[in-house]
């Protein structure tokens, strides 16, 4: 290391000339150091973010036309879909049901219209699950009832017509025996599957990753305050949650 001395000055003037300069150097350092430090948090900090958005950023994948509808696969892997409103209700009778399949509702005014496919050949299991699913999309719900009766018929008891009277939107007429499943209780399991959400009855066999179980309940949360809390459980958008609860309160099972 060089020193350059001014002669002009004596030596303590030199040395003293030069502390000063170290003592400034030093300040710089500090403020370097601290200036530093404090840029290395704001970017560990935009990571952060940036990750967290990330997450929170969903691919958007094309749809299966039973999406549109409440839907499930019983635990034998048989599809189950019900109308979200009068108008799905339609639909699903006009264009969905075969012959094959069993039609589910329950006893109670207001609720969907559900298809098990091929219904005719499924087991008991899947009957007491369908039925299960029947009832807690139905206005039981709503009505924080514990159980509701529900019934299936077949697709050729089904009917728009009926002698003397008008058949509304969302409605049927029913001819024949019913089967029933009388207090079925309203229930449902909420979790993840192979990566993706699924809503299904209670009673199914199908266990699911952060299993929530949900029940309707007078002084239970708001559908919104359910959306929020479970979106943010299992990372995912509040309208893909949105989408496959009841309407009215519920209270959850963790």
């Amino acid at each position: 290391m060089k020193l350059t001395l001014d002669l002009t000055k004596s030596i303590y003037e030199n040395a003293s000339e030069y502390y000063e300069k170290a003592k400034e150097l030093k300040k710089k350092k500090e403020g370097l150091e601290n200036a530093i430090e404090e840029t290395e948090k704001e970017i560990a900090k935009a990571e952060k973010e940036a990750k967290e958005e990330e997450k929170k950023v969903k691919i958007k994948r094309e749809k299966k036309w039973f999406e549109k509808f409440h839907h499930f696969y019983t635990s034998s892997e048989r599809l189950v879909i019900g109308g979200g409103n009068a108008q799905q209700n339609d639909i699903i009778y006009k264009k969905y049901i075969e012959e094959n399949d069993l039609f589910f509702h329950a006893d109670i005014q207001g609720g969907a219209a559900v298809v098990l496919k091929d219904g005719l050949n499924a087991s008991e299991q899947e009957l007491n699950e369908t039925a299960q699913f029947t009832a807690s999309f139905s206005n039981a719900w709503k009505n924080a009832n514990a159980t509701v009766d529900v019934y299936c018929v077949k697709k050729d008891q089904l009917s728009k017509h009926a002698q003397g009277g008008f058949i509304g939107r969302g409605a049927f007429a029913i001819t024949g025996e019913r089967q029933w499943f009388k207090s079925t209780k309203l229930g449902l399991k909420i979790g993840i599957k192979e990566g993706t959400l699924l809503l299904l009855p209670e009673v199914s066999s199908i266990k699911l990753e952060q299993e929530v179980l949900i029940f309707p309940a007078k002084s239970g949360k708001t559908k919104g305050e359910l959306v929020k809390s479970l979106s943010k459980r299992f990372n995912t958008h509040p309208d893909d949650v949105m989408n496959i609860l009841p309407n009215g309160k519920s209270k959850l099972n963790l």
